[in-house]
């Protein structure tokens, strides 16, 4: 029995994949699937920024097994493409570097003038560009979590997995050098060969201790949601100063990746960032001019402290594994792969050896 903890887009990964391989699975998580950072997310599929190389290989690979993932459904409603448009203002001559770094690194990207920025995105008002150089990335997409972490849920489900909503895990259970399973709140031990930290923000809690430990260092960014709205908008705007893309049933979701507010942060305590945030969404879609916020939502980043991944066995207690990510739901399908065919095969993948969550072990030299 493999044992994953967590069901949100990385565990409900992990889960369909060791599944889907015939592997006996229990997903445990304390609240509801995808309702944690899953369900809070601008989920956002590239690897724009994404350095060093290693790093940016390991989002592409991630981007590949969407579709990869996609082909393996009848439908596949969680995923949306259209690409992404993005400009730069601030040092052009660095973004044009950027720009050029990715197209020799093969990263499908290519420039717009205005004309193609209107037929793309033709509710986007062109003169809040200015003189900046434009970029699309046509293979960008972006994601539902929820519907993700249903869908692949489910799956795992008719393979035989069980999904366990609220029920906190508060201890492992160890004997000697080993993960033999974990005690929930209510004192019930459930027995696993292989217990998977799938815990995103949550991955440095006590009760996970004795397996491994993950110093993490999450952030927060404030993520604002429109009405319904009549609008043409069906891909990701990435401008300097806000970043908009759809959520469905015509809503729109609003936020800036560099303003960061406190994790525990009740959103009706940042009226005065959400003004802003619609105002500079306003002078990019002018058809949101006198739109009000309809719901406020504080997303914490699952961050390790060093920025990276933490994928792979504890360095020194058996039948314990980790896949703790930030870019989680870019990363989801391929590290839900990956770390399966680890775990049930024994092998190490190559893609993963920059991002072993050992490095964190006193005794093992950082890979990085």
């Amino acid at each position: 029995m493999y044992i994953v903890i967590g069901a949100g887009i990385i565990g409900a990964s992990v889960a369909y994949s060791l599944s889907r391989a015939g592997a006996p699975v229990t997903i445990v998580d304390f609240g509801r699937p995808g309702s944690g950072t899953s369900g809070a997310t601008f989920a956002w599929v590239n690897s724009h920024n994404k350095k060093p190389r290693a790093y940016h290989d390991l989002n592409v690979a991630g981007m590949q097994a969407h579709a990869w993932l996609r082909a393996q459904f009848d439908a596949a409603p969680w995923w949306h493409d259209g690409g992404s448009i993005e400009w730069e203002a601030g040092d052009p001559v660095a973004y044009r570097n950027k720009i050029g770094q990715l197209q020799q690194w093969g990263y499908k990207v290519q420039w717009l003038d205005h004309a193609q920025v209107n037929a793309l995105a033709p509710d986007l008002d062109v003169s809040s560009i200015g003189d900046a150089p434009v970029a699309y990335f046509a293979e960008d997409g972006w994601v539902d979590p929820p519907v993700y972490c249903q869908a692949l849920l489910a799956a795992a489900q008719r393979n035989g997995a069980r999904v366990l909503s609220d029920v906190r895990v508060v201890g492992l259970q160890r004997h000697g050098a080993r993960v033999t399973g974990i005690v929930t709140e209510q004192g019930t031990v459930i027995e696993g060969d292989m217990v998977i930290n799938c815990t995103g923000r949550w991955a440095d809690q006590p009760a996970l201790s004795a397996g491994q430990s993950i110093p993490m260092a999450p952030s927060a960014g404030l993520m604002v949601f429109t009405p319904s709205l009549a609008h043409s908008l069906d891909r990701v705007i990435f401008s300097p100063e806000v970043h908009i893309r759809p959520d469905g049933a015509g809503r729109l979701l609003i936020c800036r990746n560099d303003l960061e507010v406190a994790p525990d942060a009740a959103p009706v305590n940042h009226l005065l960032d959400v003004r802003r945030l619609l105002q500079a969404a306003a002078r990019v879609l002018p058809l949101l001019k006198g739109v009000e916020a309809e719901a406020l939502r504080v997303g914490v980043r699952a961050l390790p402290v060093d920025g990276f991944p933490a994928v792979g066995p504890a360095p020194d207690v058996a039948g314990y594994y980790s896949v703790v990510t930030h870019s989680g739901v870019t990363l989801a399908p391929f590290l839900g792969e990956a770390a399966a065919d680890e775990i049930l095969n024994g092998v190490q993948r190559p893609e993963l050896a920059s991002f072993r969550a050992s490095r964190f072990t006193a005794s093992s030299p950082s890979s990085h």
